[in-house]
């Protein structure tokens, strides 16, 4: 069974940064596909930033340039930087982990995962 721990959620003013830490525990790390993302609203959740099994990155437009990710192997760990932030970044970020689906699916789509964190909520004020 697969277990995802996320950390590093705060309050923060715009122009702040945070870095997310999503702990993945009870599987073979390397084998998952891995990504955050971020429920803005009851209705809306997007996609931020996604890692695959196989090294490839993608981050979504609306965060580019802004936002990093990457995952460290030995520490069986996977990162999430955010940098200059603004209140349309406020959120709760989930972190998740899977290999369902073809590799034709982006990396974003949530299809394309079946393990999900508890969450950690960025709250950024002006």
């Amino acid at each position: 069974q697969v277990h995802l721990v996320e950390s590093g959620g705060g309050s923060v003013q715009a122009g702040g940064s945070l870095t997310l830490s999503c702990e993945v525990t009870g599987s073979t790390y390397l084998r998952l596909n891995m990504a955050w993302f971020r429920q803005v609203s009851l209705k809306k959740s997007e996609g931020v930033a996604a890692v695959g099994k196989d090294g490839d990155t993608i981050v979504d437009d609306s965060v580019k340039g802004r936002f990093t990710v990457w995952r460290d192997a030995a520490k069986n760990t996977f990162f999430l930087r955010m940098n200059d932030l603004t209140p349309e970044d406020s959120a709760k970020y989930y972190c998740a982990a899977g290999q369902t689906g073809p590799a034709s699916w982006s990396l974003l789509n949530v299809r394309r995962y079946n393990y999900w964190g508890q969450g950690t909520q960025v709250t950024v004020s002006s």
